[in-house]
């Protein structure tokens, strides 16, 4: 008879939950203040003009507007010209 456990089914049950990193919004969208933009594992894009780095490195929007990624990595998000759809 064996002394030790053959497979060790009790001791492998470990696994850890997904990050779902990647570009959550791409370039030309729009997004509202806050919307998580890009998430990534270290600083590989650098925030740019009206956009935050959060502490695991995650990019997100300050302002409403749309999104573009700039040269260098950096990635923005500029306000949308304002529409005057009242002047009809």
């Amino acid at each position: 008879m064996a002394h030790k456990k053959g497979a060790g089914a009790s001791r492998n049950g470990r696994d850890s939950n997904p990050q779902h990193r990647g570009i959550k919004r791409y370039a030309g969208q729009s997004v509202t203040a806050g919307t998580i933009i890009l998430r990534q594992c270290g600083c590989h894009h650098r925030p740019g003009f009206n956009v935050s780095l959060g502490k695991d490195f995650t990019i997100f929007s300050l302002i409403d507007g749309k999104v573009k990624f700039e040269s260098r990595n950096r990635v923005s998000v500029y306000p949308e010209p304002a529409t005057s759809e009242a002047s009809n």
